[in-house]
């Protein structure tokens, strides 16, 4: 018998142990963002452009292949931030890029 503490999870109407339930609370939490291809991306992953990006308010086009370093994600499924020369503040979207 471990000593471990349970707790009532009202989702489930269960009584889970407290690491348990601390774990599916943490794992709810936290949001999947899928490339084009349908690889999971994660936070200093280095991605491909897809296609041509025109970047609003900077006046640049991106190019399709060029290579974007160290990306950061945003708790959106669907944006992923990340840093390019000359540009501040660059968010693109997941569906237009390919991780490498």
């Amino acid at each position: 018998m471990s000593d471990e503490d349970y707790v009532y999870d009202e989702d489930s109407g269960e009584w889970l142990p407290a690491s348990e339930l601390a774990a599916k609370r943490v794992a709810e939490g936290t949001v999947e963002v899928r490339d084009a291809v349908g690889n999971l991306l994660a936070d200093g992953d280095q991605v491909t452009l897809i296609k041509d990006l025109e970047v609003k308010g900077a006046g640049q086009t991106l190019k399709r292949g060029t290579l974007i370093k160290s990306i950061r994600l945003t708790g959106d499924a669907q944006e992923i931030d990340c840093r390019f020369d000359g540009i501040k503040g660059l968010v693109l979207r997941a569906e237009f890029v390919k991780k490498r």
